[in-house]
C-alpha cells in the first residue's frame, strides 16, 4: 500500500510539474481554438486565472426532466471521468472546448456540456459519476487555470440545430452578438 501512495504521489508531483507549454500541446492536440481572434470572450481577456469562479456539480444518474441524453454531453460524446473530465458551463460565456484546471487538483477539465440553469451565470457545473460524488462537491468557489478557450464557432454550430430550447437561443443570440 505503502508502495502505491508512493508512485501516486510521483505521478501527482509529475503531472503538477508539467510546463503550461506542455499543457498547451496536450490541449492543442484535443481540438479546439476559437476563431473570433482576439474579439474572443471579455471573461477571457488578458487573465489566465479567474478567482472565486462558482462551481456546482451534476450526475447522469440525475432524474432531470429532460435526460434524455443519459451519458452523452452535448457535444455528443460521453461524459468523461478520468484525469480529462466533462464539465458544463454557459456556452456564450466559456465555449465548448474549452480546457481549464482547478488550482489544487489534478484534473484537466473540458467544457463539452451546457445546461439551462448555468445560462447568464459564469457558473462551471463539475460532471460526477454518480450522486454521491456530485452531492459531495456541492457548491464550491475555485480559482481555475484557463489552459485553453474553447471555440465560439464550434460551439454556435452545435447550439444552432436545438434553436428551440429558450435557453439555447439565449446562449447562440450571445454568441452571435460577440462575433459582431
Amino acid at each position: 500500500m505503502t508502495q502505491f501512495i508512493g508512485i501516486l504521489a510521483l505521478a501527482t508531483a509529475l503531472f503538477s510539474s508539467v510546463s503550461c507549454s506542455g499543457v498547451r500541446s496536450l490541449a492543442s492536440g484535443l481540438g479546439g481554438g476559437d476563431s473570433m481572434g482576439s474579439s474572443g470572450s471579455a471573461l477571457f481577456a488578458n487573465r489566465k486565472t479567474l478567482t472565486d469562479v462558482k462551481t456546482t456539480a451534476y450526475s447522469d444518474k440525475e432524474n432531470e426532466m429532460g435526460g434524455i441524453y443519459k451519458n452523452l454531453s452535448a457535444s455528443g460524446r460521453p461524459l468523461k471521468y478520468g484525469s480529462l473530465r466533462s464539465a458544463a458551463a454557459d456556452w456564450s460565456h466559456m465555449p465548448m472546448g474549452t480546457l481549464f484546471r482547478i488550482k489544487g487538483l489534478p484534473y484537466i477539465y473540458e467544457i463539452d456540456d451546457y445546461g439551462s440553469g448555468l445560462v447568464g451565470t459564469n457558473t462551471i457545473d463539475l460532471y460526477k459519476p454518480d450522486l454521491a460524488t456530485m452531492h459531495a462537491w456541492g457548491t464550491r468557489k475555485v480559482d481555475i487555470e484557463v489552459i485553453r478557450e474553447g471555440s465560439y464557432a464550434r460551439s454556435l454550430d452545435i447550439l444552432e440545430g436545438r434553436l428551440k430550447a429558450p435557453h439555447v437561443r439565449e446562449m447562440a443570440s450571445n454568441i452571435k452578438r460577440k462575433q459582431l
